[in-house]
């Protein structure tokens, strides 16, 4: 029997993968040692209201999974080197606004500005050069990464997360050998939904530019540019996240799979073939995600306190 209808989320992090249900969060990471451990989070009646309006529940879910994702990452690398550090909830605020305006920065603003002051009397050149520019920057940013040896592990990773979800999505039990069959490439990833905000983002500022009254000098002109990239971004983010939660539903269509296309290519960078082992540590988390049991990993605490063990 095929699980179609229930959504099941995921990340990859340091030697392991965080799955997300509907009512629990659980993050498993492989130590040195070769032992599986996993932490697993009630999120059941934590979701916003917010989180279940169209279009607005786009950027909310965005925040919030910046939020817990990089929890569960420094939950991940404390694992991976047997340490104990845990991020406060200021140091993790911080975190996930210097990472968003870093990528509002580096994605958004830069090319805007780079596109209005190469053509700062000609609207649709600057808007053209700036597409181009940030599709550019995203792409080689992307593909720069995948050649480090941690990066390709977590991508590694990042396949086994996409493989157990299409094992789960189709009823199939979940052993790394039923995962294994699977492709890499999921239309619901993240690499897609980050596209989609790019491509999104042209459209939306595009029409910004040409409706919103342009400043007299070359800097003011500039200025308001980089200020709309960065107010637009909670609209762009909810449009983004409604266009593929509605082409993930639809691949049957020929017309979206061509549009989904571009998305699924990229991914051929950000995921990598795993091993069994590491389908092994993304199945013990989706399983904790769904309320199971699980017989070969260890619970742990933030603090690497043994909750419950059983074994094989």
């Amino acid at each position: 029997m095929k699980n179609k209808e229930i959504t099941v989320g995921g990340q990859a992090v340091i030697e392991g993968v965080m799955m997300k249900g509907s009512k629990n969060l659980a993050t498993a990471v492989r130590r040195p040692s070769g032992e599986i451990v996993y932490k697993k989070t009630d999120i059941s009646g934590k979701s916003s209201k917010f989180s279940k309006l169209p279009f607005l529940r786009g950027s909310v879910i965005l925040f919030s999974t910046l939020i817990l994702g990089t929890k569960e990452l420094t939950f991940s690398a404390n694992q991976a080197d047997d340490t104990e550090e845990e991020l406060s909830d200021k140091e993790l605020f911080m975190t996930v606004a210097f990472a968003l305006l870093l990528g509002i920065g580096l994605f958004m603003v830069l090319p805007s500005a780079i596109g209005g002051f190469a053509f700062s009397g000609n609207k649709l050149y600057a808007n053209i050069l700036e597409a181009f520019l940030r599709l550019l920057f995203f792409v080689v940013y992307i593909w720069a990464i995948s050649f480090s040896k941690d990066i390709r592990r977590v991508f590694q990773y990042h396949g086994a997360e996409h493989k157990s979800i299409y094992a789960f999505e189709n009823g199939l039990e979940l052993t790394p050998e039923n995962a294994k069959q699977y492709t890499t490439l999921h239309p619901r990833c993240g690499t897609s939904f980050l596209l989609i905000v790019m491509l999104c983002s042209i459209f939306v500022f595009s029409i910004a530019d040409f409706i919103i009254p342009t400043p007299a000098t070359m800097w003011g002109r500039i200025g308001l540019k980089a200020v709309l990239r960065v107010i637009f971004m909670p609209v762009i983010a909810g449009m983004s996240y409604e266009f593929q939660r509605y082409t993930s539903k639809n691949l049957h269509k020929k017309w979206v799979r061509t549009v989904a296309s571009p998305g699924l290519l990229l991914q051929k960078i950000t995921t990598k073939e795993p091993d069994l082992e590491q389908l092994e540590v993304a199945i013990v988390a989706l399983r904790v995600a769904m309320g199971e049991t699980v017989d070969n990993a260890v619970e742990v605490d933030n603090k690497n306190i043994k909750i419950k063990e059983e074994h094989a």
